[in-house]
């Protein structure tokens, strides 16, 4: 959770706002946080190549032409599925728009944040002798590898269920990196 930016205190029936934390003796709330003030767009790696794309492109000069961009895949070529997961319906367009209007490709972190896209993985509950974990893959027989980049990868844990016994797990995990 990110630090309040601001605080209020009641005292004497009195409301005071401050833009520090109380001395441990005062009692404060939090007003709200910096995450509030300036909320993040989640995406996935993909997802934001495709918004590079997207706003690197002769495209868009307005909201207007960026939301065609985006949600008239037949014009487009079916592009830009990620962003479409992202910004569809009411919410989302208006999380778009926002967007649009926030954005510095100069410092992307300041309005997106990159999340690790998560698969679901079936590995051994114990590590092997050398201390690794085991990744069940499909070669036509039941094996396993302690590289995940070689696991069979699964979009629902009830997916990968199907392929657990009493000495594996179902486990979401990200794809990129050794993150076990």
């Amino acid at each position: 959770m990110t630090e309040p930016v601001a605080y209020v205190k009641i005292k004497n029936g009195k409301v005071y706002s401050m833009l520090r934390s109380a001395t441990p003796n005062d009692e404060s709330t939090a007003v709200y946080t910096a995450e509030q003030l300036h909320p993040r767009v989640k995406m996935t790696q993909k997802q934001y190549k495709e918004w590079q794309q997207v706003i690197n492109s002769i495209y868009p000069v307005n909201l207007y032409e960026l939301f065609n961009l985006i949600f008239n895949p037949v014009e487009h070529r079916g592009e830009y599925a990620g962003l479409r997961d992202i910004f569809s319906f009411d919410e989302g367009q208006k999380k778009l728009a926002q967007l649009w209007i926030d954005y510095d490709s100069e410092n992307p972190e300041e309005t997106i944040d990159i999340v690790p896209d998560m698969k679901w993985f079936v590995r051994r509950i114990l590590p092997n002798a050398g201390g690794n974990m085991l990744y069940c893959t499909d070669e036509g027989e039941l094996t396993y590898n302690h590289n995940k980049e070689y696991a069979t990868q699964f979009d629902t844990k009830e997916e990968a269920e199907k392929w657990t016994n009493p000495l594996t797990e179902a486990v979401q995990l990200p794809v990129e990196g050794d993150n076990d």
